[in-house]
């Protein structure tokens, strides 16, 4: 029912790509720690960087559950499964990093995503994972849905934001700045969004 890979190619790495929406997993190191799930969406925001790294653009949100629990110990499992087609899921399980907009690496990072523009979403982080176990299953209980197209709220809400008020909006959500364990979340204030260099051809 269940095979184990290598790499992240081929008929693993289209399918992942295909998925308009996938779904992150993270947790303290505390016990009693709240375990956050989230679901990603939005055409562009995730890329394939190589056979064993993966990444995605965090974008503006009310929290930063998983920026600090990476912070904290890098822990994140991704997981896509099909609404379409044969049934079909795939887990990452890994090691995340959020790469925030003050690092050098931020604008290459940004150059892989050629066909998401962050600025209008409030774009806060790329966050990147290394693959430490790669599975895909079945999905056989998962129901077909269609995909219609992305909701335009989330760009219409933030894209009116410069980096102050954006700024300024983080610093009033109390589950930004820290999580709701009380961990260090999205470092603030916030960094002016660089640009990316040209993506290479």
């Amino acid at each position: 029912m269940g095979q184990s890979h290598e790499r992240i190619d081929g008929r693993l790495r289209a399918f992942i790509e295909e998925q308009p929406v996938f779904f992150t997993a993270t947790a303290p190191l505390a016990a009693d720690g709240t375990v956050n799930l989230s679901p990603k969406g939005l055409r562009g925001s995730f890329a394939v960087l190589d056979a064993h790294t993966v990444a995605y653009l965090d974008y503006a949100g009310s929290n930063a559950e998983t920026v600090a629990h990476l912070r904290e110990n890098g822990r994140i499992t991704l997981m896509w499964c099909a609404f379409t087609g044969p049934p079909n899921i795939v887990r990452v399980h890994g090691r995340g990093e959020p790469v925030f907009r003050d690092d050098p690496r931020f604008p290459g990072l940004l150059a892989r995503f050629p066909d998401a523009d962050g600025a209008p979403h409030g774009l806060r982080a790329v966050i990147v994972v290394t693959a430490e176990h790669i599975r895909d299953t079945c999905g056989y209980a998962v129901p077909f849905m269609t995909y219609d197209e992305d909701r335009s709220l989330h760009r219409s809400r933030f894209e009116r934001e410069t980096d102050e008020t954006l700024n300024a909006y983080f610093q009033r959500k109390p589950d930004i700045p820290t999580s709701l364990d009380g961990l260090p979340g999205l470092p603030l204030p916030l960094p002016p969004l660089p640009s990316a260099p040209p993506a290479a051809p």
